[in-house]
């Protein structure tokens, strides 16, 4: 993300964006959830085991909802750096889109088995369409233009679809790897499907 964050993008917040307390009430909520689950937690729930008064969560939160917005949010925000990271560091642009995917699926299979509880918000914000999971999408998409963007003007790529029309029908074939929804039925595949998938795609992008 450039001019705006993953996290500006959550709505329900209230109160000056920086507040130390804010994050605060995030770090907290994140911990009870991780622990109890999103939809077992009540904003009363976590006022009594932050030690705030539920009144003033509600001067930086309208909802429940909107708390795990921000939570998902800094999640989103910190997997799609990952993938930035991963793609950045590839020799070529085939190199790019292994790694850019070996990034995203392997992060969000961690996601599932490490933190059941946060895969839940997760799973929320793609059924709901929290404003910061379609801001993620949007990201890996852009990250996945510049790849091949980079392949066509070095020759590895053909350049004869449009751009744009590429990068959308790559990240819609990813779809059932990068979806946590859909991730949750995938997880036999792991590794070998997003590396069959993968592959395939390196053959339609042949020149």
């Amino acid at each position: 993300m450039t001019t705006e964050t993953l996290e500006t993008l959550a709505v329900g917040h209230r109160g000056p964006g920086d507040h130390a307390i804010r994050q605060q009430i995030i770090e907290a909520a994140e911990a009870h959830f991780s622990r109890y689950g999103y939809n077992k937690t009540t904003v009363s729930d976590l006022a009594k085991a932050i030690g705030f008064s539920k009144a003033y969560i509600y001067k930086f939160f309208d909802s429940k909802q909107a708390i795990g917005q921000a939570i998902c949010a800094q999640t989103l925000e910190r997997l799609l750096e990952q993938a930035q990271a991963a793609a950045d560091g590839g020799k070529s642009a085939t190199d790019k889109i292994r790694r850019f995917f070996n990034s995203i699926t392997t992060a969000s299979a961690e996601l599932f088995f490490d933190d059941q509880k946060l895969y839940e918000i997760a799973t929320h914000s793609v059924v709901e369409k929290w404003p910061s999971c379609i801001a993620y999408c949007e990201g890996l998409e852009r990250i996945m233009r510049d790849i091949v963007l980079e392949g066509r003007a070095s020759g590895e790529f053909e350049r004869k679809t449009p751009l744009d029309e590429t990068a959308r029908a790559i990240m819609s074939v990813m779809e059932a790897f990068v979806n946590p929804v859909m991730l949750q039925y995938k997880l036999d595949d792991l590794p070998n499907g997003p590396l069959e998938v993968t592959n395939l795609i390196l053959r339609s992008l042949a020149p």
